[in-house]
This record gives C-alpha cells, structure tokens and sequence, in this order.
C-alpha cells in the first residue's frame, strides 16, 4: 500500500499526489491581469494556446468525449471512440456517451448511438436504460417500442420493470400493473443472474401502487432466488440487501433476523427441495426466538447463518439519511454481533459500514470504539472518515474536538478538511476559513479553503471567495478554487477568471464550466486536440 494512502483515504490520497505534482503557484500570482474585461475572443484564443501547447491528453475515451456529448456535440464525440479500435473498449465508451447525452436530454440523439454499439450485450444495456428516460420525457410509446425491440432474453424482464417502476414514479398505477405484470411473465419464462434485481424493482411498484400484499410476496421471491442453487455473490447480495432494507425502514426486521440465525438443516439441498427447503416444509421464518428481545428482536447470530458480512454491509448503505434512529441503531446492533471477533475482507466491509452508520446517528464514541478494532497502520484514516461523517450528520464541535485528538497528522488534516467542508456547507464561512488555516498541511490547507472559496461565491461575496482562492498555495488546488467561482459568477467576472485559470493551470480545470461563457470552448479544444494529435 503506498505511503499515506490509508490516512488520506483513496480520493484524497490521488488528488493530493496529483496536484503537488503540479507544484506551487507562482508567487507573482499569474493570470490576475489577463482579460480583464473577460473579452471572448482573447479567451479563446488563449484557450486555443493553452491546448496547442499542452502534453497528450487522452482524447478518445474519459471525461472530455463526454463533455462534448453533453454540450450538443454528441457526433464529434461519437466520432473520436470509434477510432478505437478494441471493440470491447469501443463499445464501453459508447455506452458512457449514450448516458451523458440521455442525462443532457438528447434521448433520439442518445437512442441512435445505442443502436451503433457493436458489442450486443453492452447495445442492449444502453437500450434498456433508455426505456425509462423515454417514459420519464412523456413518449411512453416510444418507451415500449424500444422495450419490444431488445433482442436478448435475458434483457426483457429488465426493460419491462424498468418501464413500470417509471411509470408508476409519474403517477399512472393502472399502466404501472400492466408494464409490472409484463416484466413478471418475462421473469418466468427466462431466469437469469439479473433476476433479483427486477424482482426488487417489481417490489418497489407494488409498494408505490399501495399493493402491500403484493409487495411482501415478491420480497419472499427475492429471498427465494437468493437460497437458490449456485447463486453468484454478485446476484444475490444486491438484490437481498435492497429488500431487506426495504423492509427495514417499515419497522420489520423478522426476515433479516432469520436470515442472521444459524440454519437448522441445509439451506440449499436436492431433489425435491425449493430454494433451502422442502414443499411444505416450515422455512427459518417459522422458528420462534426465544429469550428476552428488544423491540426489533436484537440476538446476537450465530456462526454459520446465510446472510455474510458483506451482505449485511449492503443492507446498512442501502439505508437512506431518512431512516429513523430506532431502525438504524437496530440494524447496527445486529451489524455488531455479526462482526464477533472474526476477521476478513467482507467483515472489514462490515465494520466500515456500521461504523459510519452509527457516525451519521452521532454516535461517535461507539463508532470510534469499533474503530480501535482495527490494524493500528488503518485504524486513523478510518478515525478520520467516522469524524468525517459526525461532521456531516450534525455535530461539528465533537468533530472538530475529536479531530485535534487524531495523533496521525494525515488523519488528523483529513478529518479537519471536512469539519471545514461542513462548516462553509451551513454559511459559516468565517468560522470554516480560520479552521482551514489551523490546517498545517499546506495542500490540506488549500483543499479545505476550496470549499470555503465555493461556498462564500454561493452566498454573494465574490471578493472574498476570490481573495481566498488566490491565497491557496498549490496551483491545480487554486485553480479548482476559481472554477467554483466561474461557476457561480456573472458573465465578465467568469471571463476573467476562467482567463487566470488557463495561465495558471491549463484547459483541464476549466473546460468543465466554461461552456456557460463560452459555448465554443468545447469545441474548440476537440478542434485543437484533433489536428495536434492527428486524429
């Protein structure tokens, strides 16, 4: 594991390595003059300098094609993957510019790259995730004409569930049961690893259209094709964990419970035995609990019960911030007894789960003991995500306290970043700004005053944003600090800076919002790329 990667946290961790590489501003604060009247054409022309003269940048596949997709220019950005010439790869990146062209509202644009996939699977995939954003613009037609032309089998169940739970998301329950009743024939006449997850999203239509009973049976089928033969982990857990949440936040844990218990034969036998046991055979849910219980019916499970740790972890992500405290302290419980003392990589996902789960319900001292469970070299990083997200959920002064306390001073700067990140979220920019300066870690530092810069220009004082981002000390960190400014001024301003940013620090940084004050940016740079690199 590389040096800090463990306090940083992984996204941390990269950003840092890539923008100390990048080095400091330079101390005459470059750019500052440029355009200042934000006129367009020089902004232009020095963008079309900056690409000209910048290192290759990949250009066929990543955020830059997908920009372009986004902003109109779905052809140019069609055009740049298919010169690649790995079909998988091909077919990968299509599929991520049918998406940004779907999200930017281009569903014809959109539907007529899907059908150009050359890789069937992966064409199928962007057609099945274009039925519900047809449904959701208003051509429901549309929707079920693209439904009924998927080819592959295994793909139906999926679109038809897809289409009924966006149509029942829009209010008409009457179309939402026959689109359901649709993807449930097709979940019969063709069972597929993907069966789960469109028995999750029926159940979900059943519950939206007020059919409780309904509902209840197609979770009792979601664990049913869990228990099944030869079930691949990747099938069962996600489905299973969605549905157990699903009934979590409705105040039942009976099935969770069960599933925690050990079993008492075999959960997944031969001949005439269904999914674990036998027809008329009474299932794990019949076995009563003994002993005292609390109102959920906490008990520590037993070795050998069906639901891994990695599941249980999944149940606990899927649980929304809504979720009350009653549910969510419950399912830590559980979460808690099921850890015991064993170890591995699925009840380290486990432990990382519960822990920040009982962070968002203020209960850092309990999440802080779990934490000293951990291996001494990983146990401050995750210190500093539990604190990370106290401050987030609501209690900035322990966070903060709990932070200083940190002996890890990576860990230490990365839990302050988000007491700081908080702070600036709820308008306390004073407040976040002196602590960001506390932060003895010059790039730390700079990181945390980001979000003060973005949240001060979001509350009408672009001066002080802009005077804090010109104090950060690294050049891509001050230079991401004045796009968030770009992004949230008016038209000359952003000119102006947008201008700094390409002296200080190239086109990178802030092509993404220049589009707003320059609609040809994009093309532009796709223009300069293309005769650099001979594409």
């Amino acid at each position: 594991m590389p040096e800090g990667l463990a306090q940083w946290g992984p996204e941390l961790f990269m950003m840092r390595e890539r923008e100390r590489r990048r080095g400091l501003a330079p101390e005459n604060s470059a750019g500052e003059d440029v355009v200042r009247r934000g006129f367009e054409p020089c902004l232009l022309a020095l963008l079309r300098l900056s690409v000209s003269g910048a290192p290759g940048t990949g250009l066929t596949g990543g955020w830059f094609p997908r920009a372009l997709a986004r902003t109109g220019r779905l052809v140019r950005a069609a055009e740049l993957a298919y010169t690649i010439s790995d079909e998988l790869e091909q077919s990968n990146e299509l599929l991520a510019l049918v998406e940004a062209a779907a999200c930017a509202g281009d569903l014809c644009g959109a539907q007529a790259l899907a059908e150009s996939i050359p890789a069937r699977q992966l064409r199928d995939e962007a057609l099945v995730a274009l039925v519900p954003a047809w449904a959701r613009a208003g051509d429901r037609d549309r929707a079920v004409a693209l439904a009924e032309g998927i080819r592959c089998p295994h793909n139906w169940a999926s679109a038809w569930a897809m289409l009924a739970k966006a149509v029942a998301d829009n209010g008409d329950t009457r179309e939402a049961l026959r689109f359901a009743a649709r993807a449930e024939d097709e979940v019969r006449s063709f069972v597929c690893e993907g069966t789960g997850q469109v028995l999750v999203l029926l159940m979900e239509v059943a519950a939206a259209t007020g059919d409780r009973a309904r509902a209840a049976a197609l979770a009792d089928r979601v664990e049913d094709f869990a228990r099944s033969h030869n079930r691949a982990a990747w099938s069962r857990s996600r489905p299973l964990a969605a549905m157990l949440a699903w009934e979590a936040l409705r105040g039942d844990l009976d099935r969770l419970d069960a599933l925690l218990r050990p079993p008492s034969r075999p959960l997944a036998g031969a001949g005439d035995r269904l999914c674990g046991w036998a027809p008329g055979e009474a299932s794990d849910h019949d076995v009563a609990l003994e002993g005292d219980v609390d109102e959920f019916g906490t008990r520590p499970p037993a070795p050998g019960s069906f639901l891994s740790a990695g599941e249980m972890a999944y149940v606990l992500d899927a649980i929304p911030e809504t979720a009350g405290d009653d549910v969510s302290l419950a399912l830590a419980d559980r979460a808690e007894a099921l850890l015991g003392n064993r170890a591995g990589r699925d009840h380290d996902m486990l432990l990382r789960a519960v822990t920040l789960l009982l962070a968002r319900r203020g209960q850092a001292g309990r999440a802080m003991a779990l934490a000293a469970r951990i291996d001494a070299d990983l146990r401050v990083g995750r210190q500093a995500e539990i604190l990370g997200e106290l401050a987030r959920y609501g209690d900035t002064d322990a966070a903060e306290a709990l932070a200083h306390a940190i002996t890890d001073r990576r860990a230490r700067a990365r839990a302050l970043i988000e007491v700081v990140r908080e702070l600036a979220r709820r308008g306390d920019t004073d407040a976040a700004a002196a602590l960001a300066r506390a932060i003895t870690d010059r790039w730390a530092q700079g990181e945390a005053l980001v979000a003060v810069v973005r949240e001060s220009a979001r509350h009408g004082d672009p001066d002080a944003a802009e005077a804090l981002a010109h104090s950060i000390a690294y050049r891509a960190t001050r230079a991401r600090a004045l796009a968030a400014i770009v992004e949230l001024s008016e038209l000359s301003r952003a000119r102006r800076l947008a201008a700094q940013i390409v002296v200080l620090d190239g086109w990178d940084t802030v092509l993404p919002v220049l589009e707003r004050i320059v609609p040809r940016s994009v093309a532009v740079v796709a223009d300069r790329l293309m005769i650099r690199d001979g594409v």
